[in-house]
């Protein structure tokens, strides 16, 4: 506890960099944890399209390139990659399940390519 004590009364800004760059690393150490488990589960793998689903997601679970996803979509690269399917066919003014049938023979065509 002295160590500690002295290095905070010493050098507190480089104690503080030390700490914040620990806490960052730890960050995303336990990011990298909880995404590998979420996505080597088979379960995460091939589902099928649905409604909630973002086209970054259906891009990752099938492995195919999320640009041709997106571009199948007619989206361009930017923020709308984050709306949801559902969102997009609301945009669109069709209906959702229109838009995951066109998303389901894009995927039927395009997931052997993406491997």
């Amino acid at each position: 506890m002295r160590a500690l004590a002295h290095l905070w009364r010493e050098h507190r800004l480089p104690l503080l960099v030390f700490v914040g760059g620990a806490a960052v690393a730890l960050f995303f150490a336990a990011r990298l944890v909880v995404f590998t488990l979420y996505w080597s589960d088979p379960a995460h793998r091939q589902q099928t399209p649905d409604g909630w689903m973002t086209p970054g997601y259906i891009a990752r679970s099938w492995h195919v390139p999320r640009e041709d996803l997106s571009r199948h979509l007619g989206l361009e690269p930017g923020p709308d990659t984050h709306l949801t399917l559902a969102e997009i066919a609301g945009a669109r003014g069709i209906p959702v399940e229109t838009l995951l049938n066109e998303v389901a023979a894009f995927l039927a065509a395009g997931a052997g390519a993406g491997k």
